[in-house]
């Protein structure tokens, strides 16, 4: 008998430690998740801040592809809607580009159930796409441009006064190398941009926010994403190779990336060499002491860290 009551005590102390555990376990996740809704909503009211993205009386039509990031833009927007010292709205407007296997009650269902205003644009620019762009060749190009000007005529349709678009930090410096390995350009992605038509104001909330944090986000708030058949199936993209490069860069030499990111918004363009940006044409001697001038070099960037050494392989003649 004392053994059966000892057995019983000790599977008792067994299944309190097994729940405490969990308990615990649970609170962590959700202290986690907390600190990472809270991250986002601090980063993306910075740079709505920084850039005065949005005023009092905007009406912002925010894209919705059904992807992690637009999600993301759009639950964020609406969190900060609540405790902004302005007035704005927000309308969802998703572009249906009739890919085959969309499923186009997602987006609606979702919608509604989180109470938002929105739109579902009916373009069947996914068969203008295939037609015109060979097989294997990247289709990026041809369907942003479709993409662009049918949401610009939709914002003026629903009098929308901003577009914001989910693209991320990530997204930004990818576009930076892109343009830079592939398109021989120092240009990014702007957190804020005039149209070329001069009609619309396009806006990036999430500038400041990294991509790890929006798969996460995505995951915890269960998301229904729908995937993009039309060039989620090109593997080899320019993108992707970027993307895995700089990966590897943040995995090997942890706050490169970091670096890279702050670069973008301190630009000294007299010690670049782009003659429309700086006048080098008309620069002569004022006997002024010029802080942008040769005492830039004072601070070495290339001196030899302790840690995290590039290395770079040379030709041998």
């Amino acid at each position: 008998m004392n053994e059966s009551l000892t057995s019983g005590a000790g599977e008792a102390a067994a299944t309190q430690s097994a729940t405490q555990s969990a308990t615990k376990s649970a609170e962590k996740i959700a202290y986690e998740n907390n600190k990472l809704h809270k991250r986002l909503c601090r980063l993306v009211g910075q740079a709505i801040g920084d850039f005065n993205m949005i005023e009092e009386g905007d009406k912002v039509m925010v894209c919705l592809s059904g992807g992690k990031d637009s999600y993301a833009l759009l639950d964020i927007l609406m969190t900060l809607r609540e405790r902004a010292p302005i007035n704005f709205e927000i309308v969802a407007v998703n572009l249906d580009q009739k890919q085959p296997n969309f499923p186009a009650d997602i987006l609606p269902a979702y919608l509604e159930k989180i109470g938002i205003p929105y739109h579902i644009e009916n373009q069947d620019t996914y068969s203008i796409v295939k037609r015109l762009i060979p097989e294997g060749k990247t289709t990026c190009s041809l369907c942003s441009r479709l993409r662009r000007g049918i949401l610009y005529r939709v914002a003026d349709e629903l009098g929308a006064t901003k577009i914001a678009l989910g693209h991320h930090r990530d997204d930004i410096m990818e576009t930076f190398f892109l343009n830079m390995f592939f398109g021989g350009k120092l240009k990014g992605m702007p957190a804020k941009l005039q149209s070329d038509d001069g009609k619309h104001i396009v806006i990036r909330p999430m500038a400041y926010v990294k991509e790890a944090d929006t798969e996460r986000y995505a995951q915890v708030r269960q998301f229904p994403i729908i995937p993009c058949d039309l060039c989620g199936s090109q593997e080899n993209l320019q993108r992707k190779q970027i993307k895995n490069l700089m990966r590897e860069w943040e995995k090997k030499h942890p706050g490169r990336v970091d670096n890279i990111f702050s670069a973008l918004s301190t630009v000294a363009p007299s010690h670049l060499m782009d003659r429309n940006l700086f006048n080098f044409h008309d620069l002569k001697l004022d006997g002024n002491a010029n802080p942008n001038g040769d005492i830039a070099f004072d601070d070495e960037p290339c001196a030899t860290p302790a840690t995290g050494v590039i290395q770079l392989q040379l030709d041998q003649d």
